[in-house]
């Protein structure tokens, strides 16, 4: 008897999958001393569990050979012959997610097999070789790959759980909110992008390196071609564009993007949807059942009150990952330019706009708006000021 056995066959091809690549990528992380491995592969996970629920009419019903997706009969008839328009849909925005990262992992060098992540790399620094090694397994490894795979359960939601009908209103406008955050998220990476490029190329011009290439804004994406100064290159640190809305643009749309594949087949009309999960008081026991019962009386309402809650677990589990990988991301640059992204910090929100709003009008209660502002940006005022100096 296989250990997969005891898996429910919804699930039982993507956990194959999903522990081939945890095996593969830990692996090669040791043969190779880098443990990037599942960052190469993260653009293609997500997307490889979305196909699979997606197009379940195409895979045979028994399986062939390992690894090779197949469609049990459990899922029922009406999954394994009619395509769902809803799952159809949200594979092809998973699609365009999926060449947006793929551009920007490759442009970033991380399909190299040598490169590395360099958070990574300060966090072996940090750890002793045997603790990192678990971290490796457990976490970079293991961890990682099986939140790869809850990616693609939204899909199956839509596919195997929801009538397949037509799309409505909910499906247009979630995949419209959809496309302009991957929009957003595209933005956001070229203008890191060109600042990268442009800081290095004025910091090796001023060190007197010439076989550097001069930063030229022609080539870079529209979007993208933001004003740059000499400032900016020497404070470290991304500040201008969408990243003045929030430290991080980029993860914030990342996340967003993930929530709305996740709600969109829980906010359509057919269940089960989070419509669903409202309070049914057939369900709810008597007191004297409550009192001689306590707690089994109340499982079968709470049930159905989270049973659908527990659909919003992939994107739950994303954001928690983002905000405890963020604070270890800013702790890093922190070290690098302790004064800058102090203020960078304590002006701008890590994710959320309203944020970045509160701490703008903190500051002007506190009368500290203009210093950190100029510390952060510039302003009209100081540079002024510095003319005149000059």
């Amino acid at each position: 008897m296989s250990i997969f056995d005891a898996i429910p066959q919804e699930y039982r091809w993507p956990a194959q999958f999903c522990a081939f690549s945890t095996t593969v990528t830990y692996i090669l992380s040791l043969i190779t001393s880098n443990v990037s491995q599942v960052d190469r592969l993260w653009t293609f996970l997500p997307t490889i569990y979305t196909t699979y629920y997606a197009l379940l009419p195409l895979w045979p019903n028994e399986p062939q050979f390992l690894l090779v997706p197949y469609t049990p009969k459990e899922f029922g008839w009406a999954a394994a012959r009619d395509f769902s328009p809803r799952a159809l849909l949200m594979f092809g925005l998973v699609i365009v997610w999926m060449c947006r990262l793929s551009y920007n992992t490759y442009r970033r060098g991380l399909f190299k097999l040598q490169d590395e992540d360099y958070r990574w790399a300060v966090l072996r620094k940090q750890l002793p070789p045997w603790l990192f090694q678990i971290t490796n397994l457990t976490f970079i490894a293991a961890t990682q790959n099986v939140l790869l795979l809850l990616l693609g359960l939204p899909t199956r939601v839509a596919s195997t759980l929801q009538p397949h009908v037509s799309l409505t209103l909910s499906d247009y406008i979630l995949a419209s909110l959809a496309l302009i955050v991957l929009g957003l998220e595209f933005t956001s990476d070229n203008q890191q992008y060109a600042f990268q490029t442009y800081k290095h190329a004025f910091l090796a011009a001023e060190k007197g390196k010439i076989r550097v290439e001069p930063y030229d804004a022609r080539k870079q994406w529209p979007g993208a071609r933001l004003d740059w100064t000499p400032e900016d290159a020497r404070r470290g640190f991304v500040t201008k564009g969408l990243w003045s809305y929030t430290r991080h643009p980029n993860f914030t749309c990342e996340q967003s993007f993930w929530w709305i594949i996740t709600l969109m087949p829980l906010l359509s009309p057919s269940p089960p949807n989070l419509t669903h999960a409202g309070i049914d008081l057939s369900l709810f026991p008597s007191f004297s059942t409550i009192f001689n019962n306590f707690p089994y009386a109340l499982a079968p309402f709470f049930q159905h009150l989270l049973e659908p809650l527990t659909h919003v677990m992939p994107a739950l589990a994303l954001t928690a990952l983002f905000f405890s990988s963020t604070i270890f991301t800013e702790s890093i640059t922190m070290s690098k330019y302790p004064e800058g992204y102090k203020a960078y910090q304590e002006r701008v929100g890590m994710f959320g706009v309203f944020r970045t709003l509160e701490k703008g009008l903190l500051l002007k209660w506190n009368g500290r708006k203009d210093e950190v502002e100029a510390a952060i940006w510039g302003t009209k005022k100081s540079e002024k000021k510095q003319g005149k100096v000059e």
